[in-house]
Order: C-alpha cells, then sequence, then structure tokens
C-alpha cells in the first residue's frame, strides 16, 4: 500500500485525481493491518511530512500519520520512539545540507497520539533537555516560535527546576537576537506573531512559577545593559516586558536603581534601549515599565543619566508620535521626559523644529486618536512655555501651530510641573544647568541662573549694553575705594573679555543682594535696579565725603580734586532732575521742589481716564527745532502750564500738558497724521488730556508708552478729601499738581508699574495690558531763562520765551520682560542693543536734523535678545511683538538713551571724546590677568569634559535616525493600510520603520 501512495503523491496525474486516490488509501489504512505495513506507512509520511517538496505532499504526509496514529496506536507508538525523536533533534531528517524545517511540527504532530503511551514520560524527559539545547543554539525568530508552539500545547515537555530558570533566560537572549530580514508587511506581520508566540510562552511559565520572574528579569537587564554587544539587542524585547506583573515593578526598579555593581554606563545604555521599546508595537505597559525606571534614576539622584538618556532619545520618541499603533505609550513616556526635565530647556527646545510639522499631520489624520493626541500635546507645550520663557523668537511657530488648540489654566500647569520634578530641591540640579559648548553666535555672553536670579541677569544685561556706562565702569582706576563698584568692573570684563558662553554673576549677586530678599525666590527687578543704582550712588558719595576730609588736609593734588568734585557716576549716567508744583487754585500761589531721579515709575491711567494712544509718528525729517517754538500769541505759550496766566473763571479748563512725541515710522498700512504747530493746543470745553486724543493713531483700547508718560506728566487736581494745605491761605485749598522734568538723564529709565495690590483677593496682581514701545522718543525738559536766551540767540530771527518746554530725544537701547502674572514668580529675560554716538543714531554736531535716508537706520542697528545663558540675534519686531504672541510676556523696565543735543551737550561731549582718545577701555593688569588665567581654565575644562563626555555616552545604544520618520511622512496622500501616520495609511517601508 505504500508503494501506491508513493506512486500516486509522485505522479503527473492533476491534484483532484491524485486526491480521490489518495482518499482510497486512506480509508483502507483505517481497516487493521499487519505491523510491517503499518511501518512502511509511517516511514513513508514522515517523508513526505518532513521532505516533501510541495505543502500538497506535506498535507498528504499529515493526514496519513493522523490516520494511523488514531487507528493503529501501538505500531505508531512503536515507530514513535526515544530513539527515533532524538535523531530528529539532534541529527535532522534528510539530506546533508537540505535538513527539514519541520521536525518541530512533525514532533508537535505526533506527540497527541502518545500521551497516554508508558512510552511518554520518556519523550517528555527526552524533549525538556532537548528544547533547552535547541534554544541555546539560538534558532531563529521562526523555530523559536515552533518552539514555544511545541510546549503551550504540551507544557510537560517544558523543562523544570533550575533547568526552568535557564530556559526563560535563553529564551530571553534567543529574543534579544531576532531580527526582521524582510520590509514586506506580510513578513513583519508574521514576525509579530512569532514574537508573541515566543513571550507568550514565558508568560505562561511565569504564571505557574512566578520564582522564574526576577532571574528572567536579571537576564533581560544583563542583554539591554551591555556595552560589548557588537549590535544593540532586538526591540523584540519589548514583548517579554509587556507580560511582568505590574506588582513587582517597585521592588524590581528599586533593586535595579539601588544595585551598586551596575555601573552608570550599563545603566545609561539600558534606559536608553527601553526608550527605543516604544516603537514596538501592540505592546502593553511598556510605557509604565521606562517611566518606572526613569523615576527610579530619578530617586536615587542619577540625573546626568537622566540628562543624556533624555537628550539623546526624546526625538525619537516625539518621532513615533506619528504612528496611531505606538502612539499613546510614546505620548506617556514623552510627557514624562519633559515635565520632568525642569532644571533646563535643552529637551524641549530639541523638539520645537518638528512640533508645528507633527501637529499639522495629526490634523490631517483626523481621527479620535490624533484628536486626543493633539490635546495633550498642547498641553505638554503650555507647560513648558510657562516653566521655559523668555525664547518668543523660538516658540512664534509652534505658538502659531497649537493656538487653535485649549490652554491649560495656570493652576493646572503647576499641577504638572509639581507632579513630575525629579527633585523638589533645585539646588541638586545646579552643576547639569546647559552646558553651552562654545559663545553664541552672537559673540555675546550669557548669566548662569543663580536659583531664580533671572531678575538680576535681565538688569546686568541691560546696564552692560548700556555701553556708555558700561566704558565709563570698565575705565575705572584700580583701588577707587568702591567695592561693589569694583566687582561691577569685573563682571563686565568677563562679560566683554570672557571665552566662556556663560559665566556666573555668584560674587557680585552676593555683594548687591537686597537684604530683606528672599534666597531662592523671584524678585521684582525694579526693586532690584533702584536698591542697585542706589548702592552705587551712595558708595561713590563716600569716597567724595572721604575726599574732603583729605583735602582739609591738603594730602590731594588739584587733579584728584576736580574727579572728586564731580557727579557721581550713576548721577551722569541715570541721575535726572524732576521739578514738582502744586498751584493753590484760590490764591494762585505756586510752591514747587525739585528731586532728582534714577527711573520714572510709570502707573497706568485709571479706566475712567483712558488715554486713547500717543500723537501721531512723524517722519524723522519733520522734527524741526528741538524746542518747543512759542507761538505768537503768548496766552497760548507752549510752556510751563502756570507762566503768564490768569486765574481760571469758572468752566475754563486747566492748561494743557507738554505733549510726549514718537519718532519713527508708521506700520504698514497705518495713515501718517504729521502734528500741526498748534497740534499741542486745546479746545476751551475739553479735558486737558483730550489734548494727544485727537492725534491717536493706535487701536482704542491700546496702551502705549508715551500715554503712561503724559499720564505721568498731566496736571492733577487735588480736591476734596485730598486737598492741598495753602501756606499762603493757611487752609485747605482746592489745588492742582504737575510734575516737570527740568534735566533729561542720559539714561532714561522707565518702570511701568504693572504690579499693584488687589484688596479682593489681598495679592499683588499683574496688569496685562499690551503697552507698545516707540523706538525713539522726544521727552519735553523744562528749560531755564538762560538755557531759553541761547536757544533764542542761536535762532535770531524768532522770539524766545522767558522760559519753555525743549525736546529732548532719545532711542530704545533694552526692554526688560517680565513673563507671568505675579511679581513673585515668572521669569525675566531682556532685549537690548548698543546705541552710541557713532552709529547713525546721533544728529550732526551743527543740531541739523538727520537726513531722510538715515531714519530706516534706527531700526537696522542689531537687537540681542538674553535669556540667561541663552543669547541670540533678535529684532525690534519681536522687541513690538512679543505680548501679542505671548500674553503674560509684558514689558517692565526699559532703557532709553538720549542722543546728542543742546542740553546734553557737555556729557556726550566728555564721552565722544573720551572714546576718541582712549578708543576700548583698557582694563588694570590684575583683572587682565584674571580673565586671561580663567580663559585658559576654561579650554582646558572643555578639553577634560570632552573626553569625559566621549567616553561616557560612547556605549549609548545606536538606533535609526529618528528623522526618518518624518521624512517618510511627506504627505502620502496616496498610502493606504493600518499603520500609517495618517489614520491608515503607510506603505511597507513606513511600517518597517516604526518597528525597527
Amino acid at each position: 500500500m505504500d508503494k501506491i501512495l508513493e506512486a500516486v503523491v509522485m505522479s503527473s496525474y492533476p491534484n483532484n485525481v491524485k486526491q480521490g486516490l489518495v482518499r482510497r488509501v486512506i480509508e483502507a489504512a483505517k481497516q487493521p493491518m499487519d505491523s510491517e505495513q503499518c511501518w512502511s506507512m509511517l516511514e513513508l509520511s514522515t517523508k513526505l511530512y518532513l521532505t516533501g517538496d510541495t505543502k500538497y505532499k506535506r498535507e498528504i504526509g499529515k493526514e496519513v500519520l493522523e490516520v494511523y496514529g488514531h487507528y493503529h496506536p501501538e505500531e505508531f507508538e512503536e515507530f514513535f520512539n526515544v530513539r527515533f525523536l532524538l535523531s530528529l533533534l539532534q541529527e535532522g531528517y534528510g539530506p546533508l545540507g537540505k535538513r527539514s524545517h519541520y521536525v518541530l511540527d512533525y514532533i508537535q504532530l505526533g506527540l497527541q497520539f502518545v500521551l497516554e503511551s508508558p512510552s511518554a514520560n520518556s519523550i517528555f524527559s527526552l524533549l525538556r533537555i532537548e528544547v533547552l539545547r535547541k534554544v541555546c543554539e539560538r534558532p531563529s525568530p521562526k523555530q523559536c516560535a515552533k518552539i514555544s508552539k511545541l510546549l503551550t500545547q504540551h507544557p510537560q515537555c517544558i523543562p523544570t527546576g533550575k533547568h526552568q530558570v535557564l530556559f526563560c533566560q535563553q529564551l530571553i537572549r534567543c529574543i534579544g537576537q531576532f531580527q526582521c530580514v524582510s520590509e514586506g508587511e506580510e513578513d513583519i506581520m508574521e514576525f509579530l506573531e512569532q514574537v508573541n508566540k515566543v513571550s507568550g510562552l514565558l508568560q505562561r511559565i511565569w504564571r505557574t512559577q512566578t520564582s522564574a520572574i526576577l532571574p528572567s528579569l536579571k537576564e533581560l537587564f544583563t542583554i539591554i545593559s551591555s556595552t560589548e554587544e557588537q549590535e544593540a539587542p532586538s526591540n523584540a524585547l519589548a514583548s517579554v516586558v509587556q507580560f511582568v506583573p505590574l506588582e513587582l515593578m517597585d521592588g524590581v526598579i528599586r533593586n535595579l536603581t539601588n544595585d551598586d555593581s551596575i555601573t552608570d554606563v550599563q545603566m545609561m545604555t539600558a534606559i536608553g534601549r527601553m526608550i527605543d521599546w516604544v516603537s514596538w508595537p501592540l505592546g502593553k505597559n511598556i510605557d509604565k515599565w521606562i517611566i518606572a525606571l526613569l523615576k527610579g534614576l530619578a530617586a536615587v539622584k542619577k540625573f546626568s543619566i537622566l540628562i543624556e538618556v533624555t537628550l539623546s532619545k526624546i526625538e525619537k520618541v516625539f518621532s513615533k508620535l506619528l504612528y496611531p499603533i505606538v502612539r499613546e505609550g510614546a505620548l506617556s513616556v514623552l510627557q514624562y521626559m519633559l515635565l520632568s526635565f525642569q532644571h533646563s530647556h535643552e529637551a524641549f527646545h530639541l523638539l520645537l523644529p518638528h512640533i508645528p510639522r507633527l501637529v499639522a499631520s495629526l490634523k490631517k489624520e483626523d481621527s479620535n486618536s490624533a484628536a486626543s493626541s493633539l490635546e495633550q500635546l498642547a498641553e505638554l507645550i503650555h507647560c513648558m512655555f510657562f516653566r521655559f520663557s523668555g525664547f518668543p523668537d523660538l516658540y512664534e511657530p509652534v505658538l502659531e501651530a497649537v493656538k487653535a488648540l485649549p490652554i491649560p489654566n495656570e493652576d493646572r500647569i503647576k499641577h504638572l510641573l509639581g507632579q513630575n520634578a525629579w527633585t523638589s530641591q533645585k539646588n541638586e540640579l545646579a552643576c547639569f544647568y546647559p552646558r553651552l559648548v562654545s559663545k553664541s553666535e552672537t559673540g555675546k555672553i550669557g548669566l548662569i541662573n543663580l536659583g531664580n536670579t533671572c531678575y538680576m541677569n535681565s538688569i546686568i544685561q541691560s546696564l552692560f549694553m548700556a555701553s556708555d556706562f558700561r566704558h565709563s565702569v570698565l575705565n575705572l582706576t584700580e583701588g577707587n575705594s568702591q567695592p561693589l563698584m569694583t566687582k561691577l568692573q569685573w563682571l563686565f570684563a568677563f562679560l566683554e573679555h570672557s571665552q566662556r558662553p556663560a559665566i556666573s554673576p555668584e560674587s557680585f549677586l552676593s555683594a548687591s543682594w537686597p537684604p530683606w530678599f528672599t534666597p531662592g525666590a523671584q524678585q521684582d527687578c525694579s526693586e532690584y535696579l533702584k536698591y542697585l543704582l542706589d548702592r552705587l550712588h551712595e558708595e561713590e558719595k563716600t569716597g567724595k565725603r572721604i575726599y574732603q576730609k583729605l583735602k582739609e588736609s591738603s594730602l590731594m593734588s588739584q587733579a584728584v580734586e576736580h574727579h572728586y568734585l564731580n557727579k557721581t557716576l550713576i548721577e551722569k549716567m541715570f541721575g535726572g532732575k524732576m521739578m514738582t508744583k502744586i498751584r493753590c487754585l484760590k490764591c494762585l500761589n505756586v510752591s514747587s521742589r525739585e528731586e532728582a531721579f534714577t527711573d520714572l515709575s510709570l502707573a497706568f491711567p485709571p479706566p475712567d481716564r483712558h488715554v486713547r494712544g500717543s500723537t501721531s509718528v512723524l517722519p524723522v525729517e519733520e522734527i524741526g527745532p528741538q524746542f518747543i517754538e512759542p507761538p505768537e500769541n503768548p496766552s497760548q505759550l507752549t510752556g510751563s502750564p502756570w507762566i503768564r496766566r490768569k486765574p481760571p473763571m469758572a468752566g475754563e479748563p486747566a492748561a494743557p500738558p507738554m505733549l510726549v512725541e514718537t519718532l519713527g515710522f508708521q506700520e504698514p498700512g497705518e495713515q501718517a497724521n504729521p502734528l500741526s504747530s498748534d497740534a499741542v493746543g486745546v479746545d476751551a470745553a475739553k479735558d486737558p488730556l483730550s489734548a494727544f486724543g485727537e492725534q491717536a493713531c493706535a487701536p482704542k483700547d491700546s496702551r502705549s508708552v508715551l500715554d503712561l508718560i503724559n499720564y505721568f506728566l498731566s496736571p492733577e487736581r487735588l480736591t476734596a478729601e485730598n486737598k492741598y494745605h495753602c501756606e499762603k491761605c493757611a487752609s485747605l485749598q482746592d489745588a492742582e499738581k504737575v510734575a516737570e522734568l527740568t534735566e533729561g538723564p542720559h539714561y532714561l529709565i522707565l518702570t511701568l508699574l504693572r504690579f499693584s495690590f488687589d484688596p479682593r483677593t489681598m495679592k499683588r496682581k499683574k496688569i496685562l495690558d499690551n503697552v507698545s514701545i516707540p523706538v525713539v522718543l522726544k521727552l519735553p525738559v523744562l528749560v531755564s531763562p538762560e538755557e531759553t536766551e541761547d536757544v533764542r540767540q542761536r535762532e535770531k530771527d524768532r522770539a524766545g520765551p522767558e522760559s519753555g518746554f525743549m525736546s529732548v530725544v532719545y532711542d530704545l537701547c533694552s526692554v526688560v520682560v517680565h513673563s507671568g502674572i505675579s511679581s513673585e514668580s515668572g521669569h525675566y529675560y531682556c532685549y537690548s542693543r548698543e546705541c552710541t554716538d557713532s552709529v547713525p543714531h546721533g544728529q550732526p554736531r551743527d543740531g541739523t536734523p538727520k537726513r531722510a535716508s538715515d531714519k530706516q537706520l534706527d531700526f537696522e542697528i542689531q537687537w540681542y535678545l538674553f535669556n540667561d545663558t541663552r543669547v541670540s540675534f533678535s529684532s525690534f519686531e519681536s522687541v513690538s511683538n512679543v505680548t501679542s504672541f505671548f500674553p503674560k510676556d509684558t514689558a517692565y523696565v526699559l532703557f532709553y538713551r538720549q542722543r546728542p543735543g543742546r542740553q546734553s551737550c557737555p556729557l556726550h561731549e566728555a564721552l565722544a571724546e573720551a572714546s576718541r582718545l582712549h578708543g576700548e577701555p583698557s582694563l588694570h593688569k590684575d583683572l587682565m590677568e584674571a580673565i586671561s588665567k580663567d580663559n585658559i581654565l576654561y579650554l582646558q575644562e572643555q578639553e577634560k569634559e570632552a573626553r569625559n563626555r566621549a567616553a561616557y555616552i560612547s556605549a549609548l545604544p545606536k538606533s535609526p535616525l529618528w528623522w526618518r520618520d518624518f521624512d517618510r511622512d511627506k504627505d502620502d496622500d496616496n498610502s493606504s493600510g493600518g499603520c500609517s501616520p495618517a489614520a491608515g495609511g503607510g506603505g511597507s517601508g513606513s511600517f518597517h520603520g516604526l518597528v525597527f
């Protein structure tokens, strides 16, 4: 009968004809048959099953084996013996070089017919040993899956005792070497199925024998932490972790992170490879294990590992959000990585170039998964904006991409950041702040944040960029008996000449720190600036008092005497004078008091006194004379409101204030509206404040710096409970109070009073109004009769007033921005540019206006953005638009520099002469030596760090280039399938990139 069956199978008849003949042979096999005939038929069916060159032949062999196993059990048991099986497993079946791949399938098929036979236990014992040996030989994924299928169906064959633990460990090693050699989607799906079968076997073993779990995990960690492997272990190992019971997680992670035998390099390698597992599809709990290990490392303060791994892997994790099949796990890992990386903006900034494209891709996908991910991603981005403010130029494209998505409230943001931080002790991360490899491309140097010291950093950078002040500080002689000024000189010198990308202002902070400030807490930068300037001023005054005593004892030369008799440097650079006048409205008596100031604090007009915009923007060539020309009619004199004025009659308005003006250009689309010669006049029936309302060019509800200055300078009525006690009347009377500038400072500092006390909440709140900032403004300064006479002599054809105002022109040079909603929190950064007389800001020496062709140059001077250690190029456009994009980022302190003019000629000429004679400031010997030594030390540090870093991260696992995931997703509208970035699509290439 075996000859007949073989002849039929080997014949050339059609398969349907063969099938009929085979059916007859099989039916005949169900009848009683002698042992020899059975043996022959079993040999033939074994041959067909194991070496058949077609699927049809193998199917016939299988069918015959099943019939003989069922109807001739004794003969089958005798044939299917231990010796035969051992031969199959160790030697294989078939010609040398063409051994059958179906031995394990054959054994699994035959086992079902010998389970109750006396030889069953012997067969099981043999298979327990042989499957262990097979696994140790590292079979292919397909063969490994067959072993798993065999053992899953016949658990009696699973190794027991110590061999069982060894079997699990070796099986994990097999998985670690699995590779899918094909990029076809069908082949990949088959590979995934094979891996799931193998990991499923481990799950079955662990479920019945929990003692095998920890040794298995130890082996897994040994594999992924190895730095000696030529190739990284397969991501298929992710399938192993998903079956580890979560209740074991805490203990496993605690043991790993506290194991002193595990080096940092091994731990870094392991966690890096685990993070790569986010690309493994259909894995469960993988993200939980990754996050648990990251948290475990944070608990034992392994911050250097966390930093290296996060910076090297976060972009790859982010790229996996393109794929719905792994998106959920990847997003969980990304959220933890970003929310925990709070000491530096580096990790978040790595993602900035890729966020807009990912958001566009998710919107295009239009699925529930994409919509949910977009909302979570937007929440994450706003948390990062909140934590790392001060980068408006970088954030604008990202903000534009997510502007339509929900914005979390501040409580939610603070909760997320507080819940995920590596540590609550910020000083523990002090040595891990951003490592800058080289100086900023701007050539400028940053300042290290020493723990909420951005308020100081922004002020120091603004003062440093005030070039006249910087040069004066750097030119101070050695031993000037001004310890704080000396420390500022050293800090400025290092900012000017250091090779470091950022320096620490720790020494200056300790010397200039106001005693009432709380260490480590955010402070008001304006308060710090006032205290700093006052300290520097008083320190120099003390030196002058010492001089007076030395002078009395005749121990000082005339040259030194002349030096000390001058104003202090702070007075020269930032000092101005203001006259406050109060006029009794009954007797018209005027009392006045002149005060010095270093900054003007500008309050916001109350809502019921809304100041609508500023005067029109005038082209530079239309400025005209730098003083206000007196009108022919003395009653319309543009001067002090109370000069030659009659007592006001009932219903008469108060005198119009002198207006602040801007210079420069209209924004595109604005209508130019040059002021007429009597533009500052006021109709008798109008409120004084409406004088500049008529020339408003800003939106109705907007504010400008000019509005705030005009409000500051406008007359104030003292009535009701606020009446003035007139000495002449000897009683309380209605009065009018006005402030007039009598001397404009060289550097004008304006503080916008954004923080006010809210009695309802009993907290200081912030006024978030957007205030437009003019790049150039004219400030009215009251001139004395002597100065007026001088002007009249120069302009002989015109009649000058006894006293009046002239306009002093100022150029914007720094803007300190506060990001946040409270003075006790948030972040400071600043925009700055260098304004000097050597650039086209200065008026020609003859006092004539600039040519029309020069007006653009006001906007061409380079702006810089200083944000602690980071310095970047910026623009006035960014300064102007920052609040529009980021409503909590508002201008707070402004620095303006006075242009050379009549009032400031002596100081400007002195500064110009000093610059011409001395050029760049020359530093004294000790300071130059200190900078030189530090630069050499920095180079040595760089060389050492480069060597250490190369050794430290060389073990990081190499993974496929993350950006390929983005490159593949170039709007492939023709893609289809179930694994593409856009809901369903993607060819096989994209799927292969996802998994491997």
